[in-house]
C-alpha cells in the first residue's frame, strides 16, 4: 500500500514538472534573424530580462501561441523586457522563416539557428517553448509552457479558449519585482525539433581526417608562427587547449573574420564556415575534443614566411620607417617615397608587406603626378592603388584593367598605427606587378562618404547615409565598408534609374578590428544614373564594449575614437579605354560631395539642403545658379559654380 502511494506522488510530480530547476548559464551567441539583422545575446545585458519563444514553420501550437506572445511583448517591452523568437529547425531557412513571419504578421525578431548549435547547447526539443533569461548572469530562470493553454499536462485534444494560469507572466512580474521565480521549469506541447546529428555521434568526429583539415584550410593562413592570429595552430594540444575559445568565437561570429550576410551576393575568397563544418568543429570540441587515432596534419605546420605572397615584385618600395611607442595615441602617419622610374607603368596587382604586423592597422596607398614634394593635403585617392588591413594584404587588378603611374611624381602612404604595450620601429614595404602589356581600362575608385556625420550620446542605433552616382555606364568591381569603434552595420545597396533598390552587400556584425573589401565574382554593370548608396548604423552606447565614451557626440575624423561613413568602391567606366581617358576627378568630387547633402537622394540640392557657408554666398543669386529653373542644384550646376569659385580665385 505505500508503495503504491510514493509511485502515486513520484508519477503526479512527474507529469506536473513544478520544480525549481537548477540555474543554467546561456553562452553569449550571435545570430542573424529573418529580416538579416545581426543579435547578440550578452548585447541585451541593460535589459530588466530576456525572453525567447521557440519557432518553426508549420507548427500550430506556435501559431496559436502567437497572439498571446505579442500580448506579452506589448505588456513588458516598456518596462525593459526583450522579447525573441529562435528557429532551429533543421529544414527552416531563412526565406521560409521570413515568408511564415509575413503570413502570420509576426514583428518579433526570429533568429535564425542555421548551424542548430545554439538550440542543442539549450536543450531546446519543441517549438513554443519560451525561456527567460537574467541578464545580470545569463541564467535560464524560467523555461517552459508560456502559460496553461501550452502545457503538456493541461493540454487536451482541443486547446482552452483562455488561460487560466500565467506562468510567464508570473515569472516576468516576479523578476522585475527582484524576487526569485520559485517554479523554473514546466512541460511544453509543441512541434518536436529535429536536430542533424545525434550527441552520441560527436565523440566519433575524427580529429586527423577532419578536424585538423578543416583548420588547415580556413584557420592556419593567420594562425600559424610569425601570422597575425595570437596563436598558432602547431599541433592537437595547441587546439585542444584553445578549444573552449575557438567554441566561443565560432558561436559569437567573431571568427572566421568574414562579416557578409551569407544570404546577400557572392563574394571572391569568402572565408566563412559553411553550416556543416561549423556543426562538426563544434560539436566535436563539445564531446571534449577527442584527439582519437591518425597523424596530427598540424604538425607540419610552417612559420609564415616573410616572403611576397605572389612572387617577387617587379617594384619593392620602402616605405619610411617609424617608431611607434609602447602606449599613448598615434596620429595617422602620411609618407611618402619618389617614384623611381623614369618611365609609365601599368600596375597589374600589389602586396603590402607590414613590417610588424602587430601595430599597423591599415595602409593606404596612392600616387601623384606632382614632382613638389607632397603634403598632408596631397590626395592619395586621386589615383589611389591599394588598402591593406589584417587579412588582405594583396590585391590582383580585375582583369582587363590596371592603375597607371607615370614617371615622374611620389608615392603616397596613409598609415595607421596602434601601440601594443611595447614600443617597435615598423618599416613597412609595398610590392608592385607590372603588366606586361597595356590594360583596356583603367580601375578607379571612389567612395561614398558624409563628412557631417552626428552620432548622438547614449544612442544604439544611429544611421548615417551616403550616395556615388554614377553619371556614366559602369562596372562595378569591389565595395569596401569602413567605420571605427562605433561602427555595428553596413550595407550597400544600388538603386537603379527606373527605381529598382537592390541590395549588395549586408555586413550586420560588423567588426573595426576586421576591415575589409568584397570582390564580386560577377562584376555588377551599373547604367548611368544608378545611385550607390552606403549606410551605416553606429552603436554609441555603454552596451558597446568598444566605445570609447558613450557620452559624447561624435562627428567625423581620423581617429578611431571619432567616426567615418566611408563606403569605398572599385569600378570602371563601360565607355573608357586606357587610351581615351574619360574620367573627370572634379565632377567626381562634386557628385561625391552631393551624395552626402542630398537627404531625399532626388539628385539635386535643395535650398534647405545646402551647408551654411553656400547659402551665404548664394542667398541672392540661387535661381541663377539653377539653369534649368527645378528648384534645386545638380551637379553640372555645382561644377559650373565650382570652377567660377576657383576661377575667381586665381
Amino acid at each position: 500500500m505505500c508503495r503504491n502511494l510514493l509511485l502515486i506522488f513520484l508519477f503526479s510530480a512527474l507529469a506536473a514538472s513544478s520544480f525549481s530547476a537548477e540555474a543554467v548559464p546561456v553562452d553569449n551567441f550571435v545570430l542573424l534573424d529573418h529580416q538579416g539583422n545581426a543579435h547578440e545575446l550578452y548585447y541585451q545585458s541593460d535589459a530588466k530580462a530576456v525572453v525567447f519563444m521557440v519557432q518553426g514553420n508549420g507548427c500550430a501550437t506556435v501559431q496559436n501561441a502567437l497572439t498571446d506572445f505579442k500580448n506579452l511583448r506589448d505588456r513588458y517591452a516598456s518596462r525593459g523586457v526583450r522579447f525573441f523568437m529562435i528557429n532551429s529547425n533543421l529544414n527552416d531557412d531563412r526565406a521560409s522563416i521570413r515568408k511564415e513571419a509575413e503570413q502570420w504578421s509576426i514583428d518579433i525578431p526570429i533568429l535564425n539557428d542555421d548551424t542548430q548549435i545554439i538550440g542543442e547547447s539549450l536543450n531546446l526539443t519543441r517549438a513554443a517553448e519560451v525561456l527567460l533569461l537574467d541578464p545580470k548572469n545569463w541564467e535560464v530562470i524560467y523555461r517552459g509552457a508560456m502559460n496553461d493553454r501550452y502545457d503538456a499536462n493541461v493540454q487536451s485534444d482541443r486547446l482552452q479558449a483562455e488561460a487560466t494560469e500565467h506562468y510567464l507572466a508570473n515569472a516576468l512580474d516576479v523578476v522585475l519585482a527582484g524576487g526569485k521565480v520559485e517554479v523554473g521549469r514546466r512541460d511544453h506541447a509543441g512541434c518536436p525539433i529535429d536536430f542533424a546529428l545525434a550527441n552520441q555521434q560527436h565523440a566519433n568526429i575524427s580529429y586527423s581526417k577532419t578536424i585538423a583539415p578543416l583548420l588547415q584550410e580556413n584557420c592556419v593562413h593567420c594562425h600559424s608562427p610569425g601570422g597575425i592570429g595570437p596563436w598558432a595552430m602547431t599541433n592537437y594540444m595547441m587546439i585542444r587547449g584553445f578549444a573552449p575559445m575557438i567554441r566561443e568565437v565560432v558561436r559569437t561570429k567573431r571568427m572566421p573574420p568574414w562579416h557578409a550576410d551569407p544570404h546577400i551576393g557572392q563574394w571572391q575568397g569568402d572565408r566563412s564556415l559553411a553550416i556543416e563544418e561549423v556543426q562538426t568543429l563544434v560539436h566535436w570540441i563539445e564531446a571534449g575534443a577527442p584527439r582519437g587515432d591518425g597523424p596530427d596534419p598540424l604538425e607540419s605546420v610552417q612559420p609564415l614566411s616573410s616572403k611576397w605572397p605572389m612572387g617577387e615584385p617587379d617594384l619593392v618600395l620602402d616605405i619610411p620607417g617609424f617608431e611607434v611607442p609602447a602606449t599613448g595615441v598615434v596620429n595617422y602617419q602620411f609618407p611618402y617615397v619618389k617614384n623611381p622610374l623614369d618611365h609609365g607603368i601599368w600596375i597589374k596587382a600589389t602586396t603590402i608587406l607590414p613590417g610588424d604586423r602587430s601595430v599597423v592597422h591599415h595602409v593606404l596607398a596612392g600616387s601623384t603626378e606632382s614632382n613638389e614634394l607632397p603634403g598632408r593635403e596631397d590626395n592619395l585617392f586621386e589615383n589611389y592603388i591599394i588598402g591593406y588591413a589584417p587579412g588582405a594584404e594583396s590585391y590582383v587588378m580585375p582583369e582587363g584593367t590596371g592603375v597607371y603611374v607615370p614617371p615622374g611624381g611620389y608615392y603616397l602612404f596613409q598609415l595607421h598605427y596602434t601601440p601594443t604595450g611595447r614600443a617597435v620601429v615598423d618599416e613597412s614595404k609595398m610590392g608592385l606587378y607590372f603588366a606586361d602589356e597595356k590594360p583596356g581600362n583603367f580601375l578607379r575608385h571612389n567612395a561614398a562618404i558624409n563628412p557631417a556625420i552626428k552620432i548622438p550620446a547614449n544612442s544604439k542605433n544611429h544611421e548615417e547615409v551616403a550616395y556615388f552616382e554614377f553619371y556614366q555606364d559602369a562596372t562595378l568591381y569591389t565595395v569596401f565598408p569602413h567605420s571605427h569603434y562605433r561602427g555595428k552595420s553596413s550595407t550597400f545597396e544600388v538603386l537603379y534609374p527606373d527605381g529598382r533598390l537592390e541590395m549588395i552587400l549586408s555586413v550586420p556584425n560588423y567588426n573595426f578590428n576586421w576591415q575589409r573589401g568584397y570582390d564580386f565574382i560577377e562584376p555588377m554593370m551599373l547604367p548611368a544614373g544608378t545611385k550607390l548608396i552606403h549606410r551605416t548604423v553606429y552603436d554609441n552606447s555603454a552596451e558597446n564594449p568598444a566605445n570609447p565614451d558613450a557620452g559624447k557626440e561624435i562627428t567625423w575624423g581620423l581617429q578611431s575614437w571619432e567616426e567615418m561613413l566611408y563606403g569605398s568602391f572599385s569600378y570602371s567606366w563601360v565607355n573608357e579605354t586606357s587610351d581615351a581617358p574619360i574620367h573627370d576627378r572634379h565632377r567626381a568630387r562634386t557628385t561625391q560631395w552631393v551624395g552626402f547633402l542630398d537627404k531625399n537622394m532626388d539628385g539635386k540640392l535643395m535650398w534647405s539642403e545646402l551647408p551654411r557657408n553656400l547659402k551665404k554666398r548664394l542667398v541672392q543669386g540661387f535661381k541663377m545658379v539653377d539653369k534649368d529653373g527645378d528648384g534645386g542644384l545638380n551637379v553640372v550646376e555645382l561644377m559650373d559654380l565650382t570652377r567660377k569659385r576657383m576661377k575667381d580665385n586665381d
